[in-house]
């Protein structure tokens, strides 16, 4: 046995509570080791010497290297103690807080036992309820509609169609939001989240000047509030976006640095080495090498007060239902910690969503955030649907590991994307082949987690990188293809289902396809995706529906 890959660490994402009373437990063993049989030995936590009681665990979850065995357990007393028993041709061992031994003595467990000590209400991370069966769609404002036909378009350098560069100008607003939210109610989408809309300088607006003026270019306040009142009232929410790692050097209190130096109350909200900042030396903290972007000191209090302020402003004044965090791993965790309980108490129901590229757990424990822009989810995509790098086996096991990453509500309300503003488009990275695209977005919509669908992507938008994956959007039907966008609809639908909201998931490689199941009381749905250029043969069952086909996936639902 393998003991090397054996892990579990009490009060992670190895040991937590999806509930009052209820507590998930995980045990990581190595691949070569899944014959062995793997039993939990537990007991109220002070009734372990005396009383205990053993289950089966079973292996959910399977990666390149390892096996993740998982219980749910529902608990009599929240104080609970445990260890694990290992079968293996014929030896036992067992795994407790003094590793994997030979014997073990139950009249002493209470100096190595592993234990939740108490399930303390306030610490049990909340699933927000409606990222269960949230569709996002992600809109580039400057890029999807320009509403406003009477607003100053001086600014305005490029023609719709054009592609852009990156200090183009093409005019989108909020307005033009406002009057597709028909379309976007029609497509099937459920919430929004809006790239910036704060008054800036740049297209894009992630150089924020002012955080409490809507951006003259996009509308005015009224205008936002508006159109999250519309999007409610046709059941969408809004998601705006937090620019709170940095700002423009143009905002007033770098202005005033600038100016004054030391001198500057502001001068220690940023970074700067030296008496004044000098942008052509750029002696100060910023945005990777922009030196229009200086860096926010998020490590000092006063500078917290201000950001915090921004975020229940606009939750108060629009009814926003809640952030995306810009840079956010480059953002002091004291300040996340004050963010979350700030906007919790505002308007519990909102969403934190960090923009974080990597494994962010650290972020992800129920202090901070609920869950991230899920890139390691684009990256296995692009590996398996356009660069031909992963197999089935290879794609399930990347997909499982990166669900080990986190706890079963982070996975439920993580944002699943094929591409945003920051990446080339997926329907170039795919060479345009609509197949492809199809099954990626058929993955997108059962795999665990909220999918987002970046503007355009119904219509099989075209783009490489920024600024080029920010199109304008293409209002002319006479270019879209119907049936793509009929059969992008009938995969939305898809989220409405209960097993895909509520259903554990489980993921593996069958006859070189890609079998994602997930499972909820008597439903199962099953998605089985072929990127082979073999045609496969799957037995129906009798008692199966065909919810949605294409040319290489098949969703099916069984129900008891």
């Amino acid at each position: 046995m393998n003991e090397c890959a054996m892990l579990h660490i009490p009060d992670s994402r190895y040991c937590f509570a999806t509930g009052e009373k209820e507590l998930v437990l995980r045990l990581r063993m190595a691949r070569e080791d899944e014959k062995a049989k793997v039993f939990l030995i537990y007991a109220k936590k002070y009734d372990f010497t005396f009383c205990r009681k053993k289950l089966p665990m079973e292996i959910k979850y399977s990666d390149r290297l390892y096996n993740y065995y998982e219980i749910k357990m529902r608990l009599e007393d929240v104080r609970f103690a445990y260890i694990f028993q290992i079968e293996e041709d014929g030896n036992t061992w067992y795994f407790s807080e003094d590793g994997v031994t030979k014997e073990y003595k139950f009249e002493e467990g209470f100096y190595n036992f592993f234990q939740m000590p108490y399930i303390n209400k306030n610490d049990v991370m909340d699933t927000v309820d409606w990222m269960r069966s949230a569709v996002f769609y992600q809109i580039f404002v400057e890029r999807f509609r320009q509403g406003n036909e009477k607003k100053d378009t001086s600014y305005i350098n490029m023609k719709w169609d054009e592609k852009p560069t990156p200090k183009s100008f093409a005019g989108g607003d909020l307005a033009g939001i406002i009057e597709k939210m028909d379309y976007l109610k029609e497509l099937g989408i459920n919430a929004l989240y809006l790239t910036p809309v704060f008054r800036s300088i740049s297209n894009h607006k992630y150089d924020i000047i002012d955080y409490f003026t809507v951006d003259p270019q996009f509308g005015t306040k009224e205008e936002l509030r508006q159109l999250v009142k519309l999007a409610h009232e046709n059941g969408i929410r809004v998601v705006l976006d937090a620019v709170f790692n940095h700002c423009s050097m143009e905002m007033q209190q770098f202005q005033d640095v600038l100016e004054k130096g030391r001198e500057s109350r502001f001068y220690d909200w940023f970074i700067i080495d030296g008496d004044f900042p000098e942008p052509e030396k750029m002696n100060y903290e910023c945005f990777a090498a922009c030196n229009y972007m200086p860096k926010l000191n998020t490590a000092n209090e006063e500078v917290q007060d201000f950001l915090l302020e921004i975020a229940i402003y606009w939750i108060r004044e629009a009814d926003i239902d809640g952030w995306r965090l810009d840079v956010s791993d480059e953002v002091s965790h004291g300040f996340w910690r004050r963010f979350r309980k700030a906007v919790k108490k505002e308007k519990p129901d909102s969403v934190i969503i960090g923009e974080n590229w990597h494994d962010a757990y650290a972020y992800l424990m129920g202090d901070q955030y609920d869950s991230i822009m899920n890139y390691a989810f684009t990256k296995a995509c692009l590996d398996y649907f356009a660069k031909g790098v992963f197999s089935a086996k290879d794609m399930a096991d990347k997909l499982n590991s990166n669900l080990m990453r986190n706890t079963e509500q982070v996975n439920r309300m993580m944002l699943n994307l094929l591409d945003s503003h920051d990446t080339h488009r997926f329907f170039t990275e795919v060479n345009k082949d609509k197949d492809k695209m199809l099954a990626a977005i058929a993955l997108e919509m059962v795999f665990e987690g909220a999918p987002c669908l970046y503007y355009g992507t119904e219509l099989c938008m075209e783009g490489g990188y920024d600024p080029d994956s920010r199109r304008g959007f293409p209002w002319d039907t006479k270019s879209w293809d119907m049936d793509f966008l009929e059969k992008v609809k009938e995969l939305i639908r898809i989220r409405k289902q209960p097993a895909v909201q509520y259903g554990e998931i489980k993921i593996e490689e069958e006859q070189e396809m890609l079998h994602v199941e997930r499972m909820w009381e008597n439903s199962k749905i099953i998605l089985r995706i072929n990127m082979t250029e073999e045609e496969k043969k799957i037995p129906k069952q009798p008692e199966e529906t065909v919810l949605c086909e294409d040319n290489r996936f098949l969703i099916t639902i069984t129900e008891a």
